[in-house]
């Protein structure tokens, strides 16, 4: 009875330490007499004691890495630094295992001469405006290098382009003149602006000006027009009833008089009167005929 129970303490003791729980986004690689044999995933497993062994315990997460900056040379000899972030994944677990050494070393170094490459090929203006055609080809070109590490290269990051010293200063220098230059524009165009509301402001007062004078002679015509209308009809409402009051010689006369006053009060600087009182008469005698005419 001792001896069964010495015998399972034993069998515990070597067994429950091989057993294993693999945690989600990682993989096991499992060794047996030394040789690769599987690759045990999430969930609950067991090696045999003495003969299988966890050779690697890879996590299958997305990985970043920020590498410092790295001396480049462009096309045309203007060195710079620059600095990158990779975004990478592992997805066979056995090549990287077995893959490559090192890997985060492995793929900084990759990542300094796959950039060097790709700088040396554009100008240092190509470098400064080409940040998405950079990435574009340094993921292409990382994600290639490292499949064969069982790697997937998600992302390539420019994150900084320093130009020497001398060039920054030229290129804040020609910034600053290209701001200037664009507030003159600015300026100009406002100015160009003013000037043309300006001018049709002024034409639209000049036509409003002309559109109320006219109307102002308009008004005035119509005036001295109406005016003059109610002169006539009141003229020859007067003759009307002078014909109907059956006026003699002496009242004809007299209104003869009162039509020279008025005509004394116009614009005539002379006026004839007849000498005669016969001639008087006569003009009476006209201005009688005259009002049988107009009836």
């Amino acid at each position: 009875m001792e001896l069964l129970i010495v015998i399972l303490v034993l069998l515990g003791i070597i067994i429950i330490p091989n057993i294993k729980i693999v945690p989600q986004a990682e993989s096991y690689v499992i060794e047996r007499l030394g040789s690769y044999f599987t690759t045990w995933k999430n969930g609950l497993h067991m090696k045999i004691p003495f003969i299988d062994r966890i050779a690697n315990k890879v996590v299958l997460k997305e990985i970043v890495r920020d590498f410092a900056p790295q001396p480049v040379i462009t096309k045309d000899n203007v060195t710079m630094q620059i600095d990158t972030v990779v975004y990478f994944q592992i997805t066979d677990p056995k090549l990287f295992t077995y893959g490559v050494d090192y890997l985060i070393s492995a793929i900084e170094t990759l990542t300094a001469t796959t950039l060097r490459n790709i700088i040396g090929e554009l100008e240092l203006d190509q470098t400064l405006t080409s940040r998405d055609v950079i990435n574009t080809k340094m993921r292409a070109i990382l994600d290639e290098a490292t499949d064969p590490w069982g790697i997937k290269v998600n992302r390539v990051e420019v994150k900084n382009i320093i130009p020497p010293r001398d060039i920054q200063d030229a290129m804040e220098k020609q910034m600053r003149a290209e701001r200037e230059r664009r507030e003159k524009i600015l300026q100009a165009e406002g100015e160009k602006k003013s000037s043309i509301l300006i001018a049709e402001g002024e034409k639209e007062s000049a036509i409003l000006r002309a559109e109320a004078q006219k109307l102002s002679q308009i008004k005035i015509a119509e005036g001295e027009a109406e005016a003059l209308l109610k002169i006539k009809t009141a003229e020859a409402e007067g003759i009307k009833l002078l014909k109907e009051a059956k006026a003699d010689q002496s009242v004809l006369t007299l209104k003869s008089y009162e039509t020279l006053k008025e005509m004394a009060n116009g614009q005539s600087t002379k006026i004839i009167i007849p000498s005669e009182l016969q001639g008087i008469a006569n003009f009476a005698t006209a201005l009688s005929e005259l009002t049988k005419d107009k009836k």
